[in-house]
């Protein structure tokens, strides 16, 4: 699917701008007194009905369509615009398993701190691990959240020159010419993808107190002409947590659940249903004993691991915010 990005103008006086978005100004001109605010169609029609009083009376202007396409990513809610090398993030008011895909006000007031803990972080670390920033978000003070746009970071000058990356939930879900189905050696592979994505997660956290969301949907696995995993690169400061606003504690459970459950454990049942001779955890076992963490001996010791509840949460009506967890088996142990 690819639609063109619906463009408005959004009278001066109601922005409310912070950080870098001077790309969004790039995308087209605006009238004098204006700023430009672009808007994901779907989300323009789920909110019509607020946002008609700011159309009457000329607080939002209709400025068309860009003369490239844009892309849904796996979020939906999420575009990429390859022309300009931009991924753009909206609200989009409409239930994706357990929540609501609004961009929430208390959320986007700590975006600038938190991505700069994240990219500090990555600073430290650095190549080829790679954090796609959340560069600042625009909006209009009368529709905080229905219109608000955060501006992500491209790929472009960040993927390793002749590298490809690849959404780890698409390797998950498999398609033709995928590395993961098409290796002629699975455990090499496999070591490889575990020295691209893991490290950088857990040196974030133990070194800067980053807990990552690196599941499957925020982490991308470049790989070489051979196909071979070289470089993970990550994003969305949305759903990041910082020490000490999260206990420490939580703050590890959640990063289990998403790197070890939400991700690791879907790419090795991959591996395994077209590698079936491949026992995948051993080498998860070592990529993570490499890690001088106090939490690291629990984890390869407990008998089993966090897995989030997120239908229950649906059934409930909660807070994407309010993760519950219940115990899946850990094959960690069993390795």
């Amino acid at each position: 699917a690819r639609f063109p990005l619906t463009l408005l103008a959004v009278r001066e006086d109601t922005v409310v701008d912070e950080g870098d978005t001077a790309a969004l100004d790039a995308l087209a001109g605006a009238p004098p007194g204006y700023r430009v605010l672009p808007a994901h169609p779907w989300q323009l029609d789920l909110a019509a009905g607020t946002l008609a009083p700011a159309f009457a009376d000329g607080r939002l202007l209709r400025l068309g369509t860009t003369g490239f396409f844009v892309w849904p990513t796996a979020a939906i809610r999420t575009l990429y615009a390859p022309d300009p090398d931009l991924f753009l993030k909206f609200s989009l008011d409409v239930r994706i398993t357990n929540d609501i895909r609004r961009l929430w006000r208390h959320d986007l007031l700590r975006l600038r701190r938190t991505d700069t803990a994240v990219t500090e972080a990555f600073d430290a670390i650095g190549p080829p691990a790679v954090w796609l920033a959340d560069r600042g978000y625009r909006t209009a003070d009368f529709a905080f959240e229905e219109l608000a746009v955060v501006v992500r970071d491209g790929l472009r000058g960040r993927v390793l020159p002749g590298a490809t990356p690849l959404l780890a939930a698409a390797l998950v879900e498999g398609f033709e010419g995928s590395p993961l189905q098409d290796t002629t050696a699975p455990g090499a592979w496999w070591e490889a993808y575990l020295a691209a994505v893991v490290p950088p997660v857990l040196t974030a956290f133990d070194d800067d107190g980053v807990v990552l969301e690196a599941h499957l949907q925020n982490t991308l696995v470049a790989v070489d002409a051979a196909g071979m995993p070289v470089q993970a690169l990550f994003r969305d400061a949305e759903g990041v947590k910082l020490l000490p606003d999260t206990p420490r504690a939580a703050g590890w459970e959640r990063l289990v659940y998403c790197l070890v459950v939400n991700h690791l454990y879907e790419i090795a049942a991959a591996l395994t249903e077209h590698h079936p001779g491949l026992d995948p955890w051993p080498a998860v076992r070592r990529a993570l004993a490499r890690h001088d963490l106090p939490e690291i001996p629990a984890l390869l010791a407990a008998p089993t691991l966090p897995a989030k509840t997120n239908l229950l949460l649906r059934w409930t009506g909660a807070d994407g915010a309010d993760a519950r967890y219940r115990p899946l088996p850990n094959p960690l142990c069993e390795a």
